[in-house]
């Protein structure tokens, strides 16, 4: 059964084993932590910005309401 990314592609679970591997062989395993960390206050904080985007574009149609009635 292959997982299916949308920038790789589909990757088997031995491929997925073997770049879990190379990332622990590379950073280790104290930095992984920070590093999941720092991905998961990008998530969060990408999340924030696109549901401000989405509260400004819903409020956009209700400002064009009001200079219209004035």
């Amino acid at each position: 059964m292959a997982t299916k990314l949308l920038f790789l592609g589909s990757l088997g679970s031995q491929e997925i084993i073997i770049i879990a591997l190379v990332i622990l062989l590379l950073f280790g395993g104290k930095k992984i932590p920070e590093l999941m960390r720092g991905l998961g206050k990008g998530v969060s904080q990408f999340k924030k910005g696109m549901k401000d985007i989405e509260e400004e574009i819903n409020a956009e149609p209700e400002k064009i309401d009001e200079t219209k009635n004035n």
